[in-house]
């Protein structure tokens, strides 16, 4: 799959480029991490691409594994260097899901600081056993 090329009009495709500043953690040569400038804790962390794609289901998985190698040093380093005992990664793809910026990106969001009062609700459902049979015939037969 070849890398698409950087979008004009995504504002992280413009910090990659270099024409907008941000506070960076980590750069190598596919990723890049920085300081989100809207946290909703001390240390809020974004990890993108340098590719743009623009959901997840769109990235190819050898860039999904560049990420994932950065992830997890990056998660910890992030949460110790706040003192934060937890930390959650999160990642929307599509407005519906919250995603505000479309290029893939990873939020590490350090939790458990005093003061910090963002909020990740889960209502939670209940998996029918009848529906279970019908959702896991869709999902694979479009992973066949």
């Amino acid at each position: 799959m070849p890398t698409p090329p950087p979008d004009p009009d995504c504002i992280f495709c413009r910090i990659v480029a270099g024409d907008i500043p941000c506070h960076k953690l980590h750069k190598d040569e596919h990723t890049l991490a920085f300081l989100d400038i809207n946290p909703t804790a001390p240390g809020h962390t974004l990890l993108i691409p340098k590719a743009h794609n623009a959901r997840l289901d769109e990235m190819p998985g050898e860039t999904m594994a560049k990420l994932g190698a950065v992830l997890p040093r990056l998660a910890g380093a992030v949460a110790g260097a706040v003192g934060a005992p937890g930390y959650n990664i999160l990642q929307n793809n599509g407005a519906e899901a919250g995603q505000a910026v479309f290029h893939v990106h990873f939020h590490i969001i350090p939790r458990g600081l005093p003061g910090s009062d963002f909020r990740f609700d889960w209502p939670a459902g209940k998996l029918e056993s009848d529906a279970a049979a019908d959702l896991i015939a869709r999902i694979t037969s479009r992973l066949a």
